[in-house]
């Protein structure tokens, strides 16, 4: 059983650890900008900082992180990270947190988040190896884990925002990243660094595009990501200014998208031991875009926590797959690079979805930014899913050619 292996079992610990501190800063901080500055659009704008840095960073950090190694990457991200998250509510403390020394914090923090994701990915084959089904239950696994954070970490955040401040919260986030450090120092083997870069700064680009499925599946996940960060833009704003500033409605609704998220991957975990990723995660797709059309009625907090519950579960059904066809694709040489490259572009998008929200919802309201939201996720849907099922019906023609070509020669003929 998979779990029973202590260097997977200490990585899932180390991520429901440090990201359920990561998803209460994901309420805390865009909180703290909203009492303190009353403006929706700064609070887009620091939430897309950390985002966007990964355009600057995420490419050369994914370069550093193959010669590293991807145990040592992860360290170093921890590292770096508590004292920068723990910066903000001393500094403010202080009365020295000015906007834009924020924004400098937050942009920082985004330089670790791509290069630390894509090794935690790598890091997967480097101690399971290489069997596609494999991987895809223990990205399962993995993505479990996180969407439990997004279960415990933004309700536990709005109940201590109301009991203590925003800034107390950020204090624990840089806490659980020390955690995670540990955890991982002590029980994560280290892989093999590759030592040199194989192929250049783009090679990670040059790679994904290289692949007709990969290139496909690149394009339209940095559009959903891109709805995906309005959409979690649009929560707190949602509960700001129709439930009276009550954070516990914005926790509860990221917990409904965590739950549902959990049970997808709990339901993925299974699934992928029958139904290949090619398909699980192509046909997943259909109902979360529908799903998203609902919000078209209202913008009650039930209708969105509903709907944010439902195409959690579907993303949970996807996301697995999704990162195990990936990475299973990858050319080992060049794989952490690839990735960090897709999660830059995939980030960046999302990043300008922030950035892009904020100004919309304060000058258009909920409604047509939740509109906006379901008419990228249903055109992108469209093309993620025809390109998933190509890929697998030229899989299968593959096997079926080469299943052919076995039985000639068995049967003693010969081109």
């Amino acid at each position: 059983m998979l779990l029973r292996q202590r260097s997977l079992a200490a990585l899932l610990t180390a991520e429901i650890v440090s990201t359920t501190g990561s998803l209460m800063s994901t309420l805390a901080l865009p909180w703290f900008v909203l009492v303190t500055t009353g403006s929706p659009a700064r609070m887009g704008v620091t939430m897309a900082a950390e985002l966007v840095a990964n355009a600057l960073a995420g490419l050369p950090g994914g370069t550093l992180a193959a010669r590293l190694g991807a145990r040592r990457t992860m360290l170093i991200a921890d590292a770096a990270r508590a004292p920068l998250v723990a910066l903000i509510p001393i500094l403010s403390w202080l009365g020295l947190l000015s906007f834009p020394v924020l924004i400098a914090i937050v942009f920082t923090l985004g330089c670790f988040f791509a290069p630390y994701l894509a090794s935690q990915r790598s890091i997967l084959p480097e101690l399971l190896g290489e069997d596609e089904r494999l991987l895809g239950q223990a990205n399962a696994l993995l993505g479990g884990a996180e969407r439990l954070t997004i279960v415990l970490g933004p309700p536990l955040a709005g109940l201590l925002i109301t009991v203590t401040s925003a800034s107390a919260v950020l204090l624990i986030d840089a806490a659980t990243f020390l955690v995670s450090f540990v955890l991982l120092a002590g029980l994560v083997p280290s892989g093999r660094p590759l030592g040199e870069d194989p192929g250049g700064l783009l090679v990670g680009v040059r790679t994904l595009l290289a692949d007709r499925l990969l290139r496909a599946w690149l394009f339209t996940s940095s559009a959903f990501e891109l709805a995906w960060q309005a959409m979690f833009a649009a929560v707190p704003v949602l509960a700001f200014i129709r439930y009276d500033g009550d954070a516990r409605v914005a926790g509860w609704l990221f917990a409904a998208f965590g739950a549902g998220a959990l049970a997808g991957n709990v339901l993925a975990y299974r699934a992928l031991v029958r139904i290949p990723g090619l398909v699980l995660a192509p046909l997943a797709k259909i109902p979360q875009a529908a799903a998203f059309w609902l919000l078209a009625f209202g913008t009650s907090a039930w209708l969105v926590g509903g709907v944010l519950a439902v195409t959690g579960i579907c993303n949970g059904l996807i996301n697995a797959p999704f990162m195990a066809v990936q990475t299973s694709r990858l050319p080992r040489a060049v794989r952490t690079q690839a990735l960090t490259a897709s999660l830059t572009i995939s980030l960046l998008a999302g990043g300008v979805g922030l950035a892009c929200a904020g100004p919309a919802l304060g000058h258009f309201g909920l409604h047509p930014v939740f509109l906006g939201i379901a008419t990228i996720h249903t055109i992108g849907g469209v093309i993620f899913t025809a390109a998933g099922l190509r890929a697998r019906r030229a899989v299968l023609r593959a096997a079926f050619a080469d299943g052919g070509d076995q039985r000639l020669e068995g049967a003693g003929v010969r081109g």
